[in-house]
């Protein structure tokens, strides 16, 4: 058995957890503009870093899912 599909498959789990990630950053955000609308400038540029990172990781387990597609 190839074991390369399993680890495939198992890379779904680090795009799962940035989307979640994603959805968890910015509806807090929202939350935090609805209570305070003058925070919304000083959250903004912290909120762009946090999804920045935590889309880089879902990209980071999508490439390393087609490197193990396109590995011989």
């Amino acid at each position: 058995m190839d074991f390369k599909f399993i680890a495939i498959g198992l890379s779904v789990f680090g795009m799962l957890g940035a989307s979640f990630g994603l959805s968890n950053i910015f509806s807090t955000m929202l939350s935090g503009i609805a209570r305070n609308p003058e925070s919304e400038g000083k959250m903004k540029i912290y909120v762009y870093i946090g999804a920045a990172m935590i889309e880089m990781m879902g990209l980071l387990a999508f490439v390393l899912a087609m490197i193990l597609i396109l590995a011989n």
